[in-house]
């Protein structure tokens, strides 16, 4: 099984102004070969059938990227409407700011399959490509966010993935993102 960095995922992941609140201390080339060279401690089923996440221990000083919402923190909370490209339309975002979060225990890789990514217009050499990555405490799956999965059951004309919205998926993800919040440097 290979597994290669997407041109979704590169720029969120390795920014060409580094942020504090990406992947630290590793190239893009180290994090595709660590992937590659490196079983992951378990493998775990993503939202669809061609998603994968490839649970790691964390060999970098990446920390973790959601946040909980607490009333000593919680006047750092910052929102805007945000596009991840060019193409998408900005949604409403929010996130910290001023925070220090402890170092994550786990880096998650999500995965794409190739054929997947050929069906969003992304071809790729390898078997999988990374599309994302979790930053987590626990080797679990933080849940989606709520505005994600609604653009993934737009469809891929919208940034979208095509997989319909699973509602009770989509109440656990609005519990959680209603007490968590990601963080940037």
């Amino acid at each position: 099984m290979s597994i290669v960095l997407t041109d979704f995922a590169l720029p969120r992941l390795f920014p060409r102004e580094p942020r504090r609140n990406t992947i630290q201390d590793c190239t893009p080339a180290e994090f595709e070969r660590h992937l590659n060279e490196v079983p992951p401690l378990k493998v775990l089923d993503g939202y669809a059938p061609f998603c994968k996440l490839h649970v790691h221990r964390n060999w970098t000083s990446t920390r973790c990227l959601a946040v909980p919402i607490t009333d000593v923190n919680r006047h750092r909370l910052r929102s805007d409407y945000e596009a991840r490209t060019r193409d998408e339309l900005p949604v409403l975002v929010r996130w910290f700011e001023g925070l220090d979060p402890p170092v994550a225990g786990y880096l998650i890789a999500i995965l794409y399959s190739r054929e997947q990514l050929a069906k969003e217009g992304s071809s790729i050499a390898a078997d999988w490509g990374v599309v994302g990555c979790m930053y987590t405490a626990a080797p679990e799956e933080t849940p989606m966010a709520p505005i994600t999965m609604m653009r993934n059951a737009l469809g891929v004309d919208e940034g979208g993935s095509g997989v319909p919205l699973d509602r009770e998926a989509y109440r656990r993800s609005v519990e959680f993102w209603r007490m968590h919040a990601n963080w940037r440097g």
